[in-house]
């Protein structure tokens, strides 16, 4: 499989599928997850106080492996890679549903991580500071399956915050498929960009205060996913990196549960026995508010990870010291603060904004923003396909597909807005990619007019969530993560095109999907002019690719 710069938007693809199934298949199974149990209750060392479903990972993995089955090819790698996903989900969906004894987990994980490492044959030869001899494979692999079950576990525990782990390993993805990029890696490339759609359609869920957890189905997937793909680039893809560039990939968690296991070491406790001693509740303790410390690890972890593009060829000791030297700042943060009773917050005054004001007095203004949305997502997506000078034949093929689908469930009501909200979605990223990839000459030359769209639209949109809800807008952990990854795709190297298209096109996406949520959320009726226009965009794109 190659993979040169102009299929690109075979990714973008990808990771839109991945995200757009996750976002469907979440909703429908948050409706089941009380009948079959899979429900996280609160305890003394939760942050939450009240049952939350935990099948975000279903939605996760599901949105992950579609894509993966679709793209990659079947060869040994590929076919252990996707039998440990599998014997990963049904061991995390089990202990989601019965609660699991660690020993039993430990059975999935090593089974998992055995497949890949003896029958996938991918394993590391080259340990840090040891970087140039080969190691053996009776110490290599050995070695490498318990890397892998330690990092399935390092996400799994810290999944304690809203949004924390699925964060932090979009955070490490997006680096690792930059540089799978760079070093022409196809198969990373698929796996990554199907991991990356997957994890943003959960956090539209989890972002807090969450309605739903990943819960051990899809952190260890996490876990299993970045262990595999380090390995593959440190290992395989490109063996002159330096083999400790592996620890600043993967970041906070690898440090995290170390210091963890030292400390229930240190006062004689189970190692395997959940305590409240990791960094999220450190940060907890000492007076951070849950979506302050959610961004606190979120800023270290990028720290971490986006050192590793320009120390990927130094020495590995230099590596290993600036990793050792960042973790080291933020355990002395936490001890110096516990120690002297710093706390960030002592007292939460809050006050109501003008709008909240306004809308307590007419009350009728709440329509406008959803029926402005309404307007403005199908004004974007017919225009799209009418404005653009080319089709692609596999997007036309498909829109015909999602033609006929949703003609399905407008009539008959099969899988009711779990398929429609798919639809949709796959839809809105078709417009974005063909209207960015594929310009009439003279829209080329009013960027503005698009711009100034865009800029309405998210107006709409902040509007929206405000009348629909009581409490204050504040930038969320997942609005601070997307900027964040928008200025890390800016800073890489690359040509400015290439960047700024990927940057427009996610801006676009993110923007089009909330204001698209927000208007599923509140339809009474799946017959209903938008459902026309969305019919309409799709008869048009599959009629202009194929005729």
């Amino acid at each position: 499989m190659e993979m040169p710069d102009s299929n690109i938007g075979i990714y973008l693809l990808i990771a839109m599928m991945a995200m757009a199934v996750s976002m469907a298949i979440i909703p429908l199974m948050m409706r089941l997850a009380p009948r079959v149990g899979m429900i996280d209750e609160p305890d003394s060392r939760k942050v939450h106080s009240a049952p939350i479903p935990r099948v975000g990972g279903l939605g996760i993995v599901i949105g992950a492996l579609l894509p993966m089955v679709l793209w990659l090819p079947f060869n040994d790698l590929t076919v252990s890679i996707l039998l440990g996903i599998s014997i990963l989900l049904i061991f995390g969906t089990w202990d989601d549903v019965a609660e699991l004894g660690h020993y039993v987990k430990f059975v999935g994980q090593f089974a998992a991580a055995c497949i890949v490492v003896y029958y996938g044959d991918l394993y590391v030869s080259h340990f840090p500071l040891y970087a140039y001899e080969t190691i053996p494979e009776t110490i290599g692999k050995p070695f490498t399956v318990v890397a892998i079950v330690g990092m399935i576990n390092a996400i799994n525990h810290s999944d304690g915050l809203d949004g924390l782990a699925g964060g932090e390993s979009l955070i490490s993805l997006s680096v690792i498929a930059y540089l799978a990029l760079l070093f022409n890696s196809a198969l990373m490339l698929v796996i990554c960009a199907a991991t990356i759609g997957g994890i943003f359609g959960f956090l539209r869920f989890n972002s807090h205060p969450a309605r739903v957890f990943m819960g051990d189905g899809g952190s260890q997937f996490l876990g299993f996913i970045l262990a595999v793909l380090v390995v593959m680039l440190t290992q395989q893809v490109n063996s002159v990196l330096s083999p400790s560039v592996a620890v600043l990939l993967l970041g906070l968690p690898v440090i995290d549960i170390l210091a963890v296991f030292f400390l229930r070491a240190k006062h004689k406790m189970n190692l395997f026995k959940a305590t409240r001693n990791h960094i999220h509740h450190r940060l907890l303790d000492i007076g951070f508010l849950h979506y302050e410390s959610v961004m606190f690890i979120y800023t270290v972890q990028f720290i971490l990870v986006i050192s590793a593009i320009p120390l990927m060829y130094e020495n590995d000791l230099l590596v290993l010291l600036f990793y050792l030297a960042i973790c080291l700042f933020v355990f002395v943060f936490l001890t110096v603060s516990e120690r002297r009773g710093f706390k960030v917050h002592k007292e939460n005054n809050g006050s109501r904004d003008l709008l909240s004001i306004a809308l307590a007095k007419y009350p009728r203004l709440g329509d406008i923003p959803i029926k402005a949305i309404e307007s403005g997502l199908s004004l974007f997506i017919i225009a799209s396909a009418l404005v653009v000078y080319e089709v692609p034949t596999d997007f036309a093929i498909s829109s015909l597909i999602l033609l006929v689908l949703l003609s399905l469930v407008v009539i008959t009501g099969v899988f009711g807005y779990q398929l429609y909200r798919l639809i949709l979605f796959v839809t809105i990223g078709f417009s974005v990619y063909l209207l960015t990839s594929y310009p009439v000459d003279w829209l080329s030359n009013q960027v503005d007019l698009v711009f100034v769209y865009f800029i309405v639209m998210s107006v709409i949109g902040f509007l929206a969530v405000k009348t629909l809800s009581s409490g204050e807008f504040k930038i969320t952990p997942l609005d601070y993560l997307v900027i964040a990854i928008a200025v890390l795709i800016e800073l890489l190297p690359g040509e400015n095109i290439f960047r700024e298209n990927i940057i427009w096109m996610i801006v676009q996406m993110i923007i089009l999907f909330y204001v698209g949520e927000l208007l599923i959320q509140n339809m009474t009726s799946r017959f209903n002019r938008f459902t026309g226009s969305v019919m309409l965009a799709l008869a048009l794109i599959a009629y202009r690719g194929l005729a």
